[in-house]
């Protein structure tokens, strides 16, 4: 049987890791497809669930776990008037919760992995759906914005502007035993990350009109506030704005988007990249099935089976985290009532036994 073709369009996270899962199939030649020019460093880091840290080690021939930050601790905090409250923690003895990496070191053990497995890649710039004639799969990972996927999505997505910016950046310290954390306060959620010893990142949620005047001071106060801490030193600042946006159309005959195109969530709870994964797991087996029956693209639903399969999560994810997200919003009226239930919750091992798994496997719909 003829070998079908795929390609892949987009070299970022979404697309390698698209590249390398899909190359793994039998009966299919993937092809990668980038810019010509130079892509910007991507100084951001990454948490991935240990299901989906599972499953990058499937993906990645002797994955190197020194780019991995393993955390087995987990603290949630909400601010109020006179403390951090912790009012949730997440420990694990014998193993792992998540792992954190740096996204530009990942992305270049991906790279080497892409040319080891001789995988063609191709410099060019696509246009229009035109452009990429010839291949029997053409999948999409162009970020959340590409002017390509109005020729395949209908107008019924679910978008919302939040009216605000993720602020980001690493921070080196020198506090001893630091886990990983979120704390909700009332300029909003700041999420701590350690990747190493002695460094983290940090996303800080903020609302669009913060001031901007002196905000690396600000940035700086805050965390040492929060951490208490006075010696730190912050690099690689930067911030974008945040949106929902959940698209109901998947695909277009042989087109599909993955990745950011599909589902761009709020960052505070961590699930954005965890939630590509499952859909590049899913696709893979679902094309492996179909393939090992002997069937083409043309002839299998295969498109409409990943849709089917994942859709639901994704929706009922990113509505879920858009609630939590308005749940710890500042409200005068409300906050007093958050503070009697989330000291209730601390007491619920049910649903932090819920929460823990959802975290980690997602919805498993």
């Amino acid at each position: 049987m003829k070998k079908q073709r795929i390609c892949i369009v987009g070299d970022g996270l979404s697309g390698l890791m698209t590249a390398l899962a899909l190359n793994k199939l039998e009966g299919w030649e993937v092809h990668l497809i980038s810019k010509k020019n130079k892509l910007l460093k991507d100084k951001r880091t990454t948490a991935v669930s240990a299901s989906n840290f599972d499953f990058l080690n499937s993906v990645v021939r002797k994955l190197d776990k020194k780019l991995f930050w393993a955390s087995n601790k987990i603290n949630l905090f909400y601010e109020t008037k006179d403390q951090n409250m912790n009012f949730l923690n997440f420990n694990e003895d014998k193993k792992n919760l998540m792992y954190i990496f740096e996204n530009d070191k990942v992305k270049v053990k991906l790279l080497k992995e892409i040319k080891k497995q001789k995988i063609k890649t191709l410099k060019k710039n696509i246009n229009n759906l035109k452009d990429l004639s010839g291949y029997d799969l053409k999948i999409l990972c162009l970020g959340r914005s590409s002017k390509i996927y109005q020729n395949i999505i209908d107008k019924r997505s679910l978008d919302k502007d939040y009216k605000e910016i993720a602020i980001t950046g690493y921070v080196k310290h020198s506090i001893k035993n630091l886990n990983t954390a979120q704390y909700f306060l009332k300029d909003g959620p700041l999420a701590i990350l350690p990747f190493s010893k002695n460094s983290f990142s940090f996303v800080w949620s903020v609302n669009k009109n913060f001031p901007k005047k002196g905000i690396s001071a600000v940035v700086k106060s805050k965390i040492c506030e929060v951490l208490k801490t006075k010696n730190i030193k912050i690099s690689n600042q930067q911030s974008y704005p945040l949106t929902l946006n959940l698209k109901r159309t998947y695909y277009k005959k042989d087109i599909l988007i993955l990745g950011e195109g599909l589902h761009t969530v709020h960052p505070v709870a961590g699930q954005g990249f965890n939630l590509v994964l499952r859909d590049i797991n899913k696709l893979q087996e679902i094309l492996k099935y179909y393939t090992g029956l002997g069937m083409s693209l043309k002839s299998c639903p295969a498109l409409e089976d990943f849709t089917t399969n994942r859709k639901a999560e994704n929706i009922i994810t990113g509505i879920g985290i858009d609630l939590t997200h308005n749940f710890f919003k500042q409200n005068k009226l409300l906050d007093p009532l958050k503070e009697t239930i989330l000291k209730n919750v601390s007491k619920n091992n049910t649903l932090k036994k819920i929460s823990k798994f959802i975290s980690n496997q997602g919805l498993s719909i």
